[in-house]
C-alpha cells in the first residue's frame, strides 16, 4: 500500500512545471509568433519592432487560434457527466 502511495505521489510531482520552464515556453511561443507573422505584418506596412507591428502579430495569431475547431469530450454516468472543451 505504501509503495502504491509513493508511486502516486512521485507521478503527481513529475507533472509539475517550474517557473523557469513556463518562462522558457512563453519565450519560445513569442519567438515562433514573430517568425511566423512578422514578415506578413511588415508586408502590410507596419514597421518592425513597433507597437502597431506587435499588435498586428498578436492579432494574426489570435485570429488563427480562433479559427481552430473546439473539441468537447464528455464522460461519466447519466446525470453526472463531465465535459471538457479544448
Amino acid at each position: 500500500m505504501r509503495a502504491a502511495i509513493t508511486i502516486l505521489m512521485l507521478t503527481m510531482l513529475a507533472g509539475c512545471v517550474t517557473q523557469e520552464q513556463k518562462t522558457a515556453r512563453a519565450q519560445q511561443q513569442v519567438t515562433e509568433m514573430v517568425q511566423t507573422y512578422g514578415p506578413a505584418c511588415e508586408k502590410l506596412g507596419y514597421q518592425q519592432n513597433t507597437d502597431p507591428w506587435r499588435s498586428c502579430i498578436l492579432s494574426l495569431d489570435s485570429k488563427e487560434n480562433a479559427d481552430r475547431p473546439l473539441t468537447t469530450n464528455c464522460f461519466g454516468p447519466r446525470g453526472f457527466v463531465q465535459c471538457t472543451t479544448y
